[in-house]
Order: structure tokens, then C-alpha cells, then sequence
């Protein structure tokens, strides 16, 4: 085996922190000098300091405060967008359909399915809709998804 091979060791190493012995350790240099060691370190002595380098603390809240408005707009829109919500008026039907629908009292899309689950017949029975206006409606409704 050949002599010289294995370090030097200090069984009784010490280990310094800003100048002043913490502990003693083995190791292959007599002093080791460091930083930071876990008396001081925040995770070891459950005292963490939040840094805002910057306002980066302050920047990521508004961004996250931002994000939160623009989910519950897009919740809002989405509940708007419900197909069953949605006014007559934005099925584009025409001017003459969808003054007929209003004067049956038909305001909502909802109404709309409730007439034509009673039958088409119950839809072409209202003066001002014909074959034209119930494919238009059938159209929508299968745009929808309400409808197969």
C-alpha cells in the first residue's frame, strides 16, 4: 500500500463563524471557516426573514390580485354565455321572428326550448314564424348543443 496516500486528520477540527469557534468536528483541515452554519441558519432556528428585493413581494400581489378579477370576469361571462340565459334577440333570427317570439311572451332561449320540446307545431302555431324562422331556431339550438 503506498504511504502518503490518505489526508491528514484533525479529529478535533474547528469549525468557525464570523471570527468565533462554534464547534469542533473531524475533518482533514485543522479550522474550517464559514458562512453560515444551522445555529444561524433561518430554517434551522425557525426565524425566516422575507427579503423584498425590489418589490417583488408587493409586484407578485397585484399580479395575483389581477389574476383573481379576470377568473371571476370570466365566471361572470361565463354565466352570462349559459345558452338558456341568453335574450331572444342574440339567436339572430330576424327582425320578424324575433318580434313574434316577444309578443308571445318568449324573452329567453329557455322559453324557446320549452315551446319546441311541446313540438314544432306549438313554434309555427305563433303568428310570425315559419318554416324559415323554426329551421333558424333549430339551428341555434343545435349550435347550442341543446338540441342533437
Amino acid at each position: 500500500m503506498k504511504k502518503d496516500l490518505h489526508p491528514k486528520w484533525y479529529p478535533d477540527a474547528k469549525v468557525i463563524v464570523e471570527g468565533e469557534v462554534v464547534m469542533t468536528v473531524g475533518a482533514t483541515m485543522p479550522e474550517i471557516n464559514v458562512e453560515i452554519w444551522s445555529g444561524t441558519h433561518p430554517f434551522y432556528t425557525g426565524t425566516q426573514r422575507l427579503l423584498d428585493t425590489e418589490g417583488q413581494v408587493d409586484r407578485f400581489m397585484r399580479r395575483l390580485q389581477r389574476r383573481e378579477e379576470m377568473v371571476k370576469q370570466q365566471e361572470v361571462e361565463e354565466e352570462k354565455r349559459v345558452p338558456l340565459k341568453l335574450s331572444v334577440e342574440e339567436m339572430s333570427l330576424g327582425t320578424r321572428a324575433t318580434n313574434a317570439l316577444q309578443e308571445a311572451g318568449v324573452t329567453i332561449v329557455g322559453d324557446v326550448m320549452d315551446l319546441y320540446e311541446q313540438g314544432e307545431e306549438a313554434l309555427l302555431a305563433l303568428s310570425g314564424i315559419g318554416q324559415k324562422a323554426l329551421i333558424d331556431i333549430k339551428r341555434f339550438l343545435r349550435a347550442e348543443g341543446l338540441i342533437d
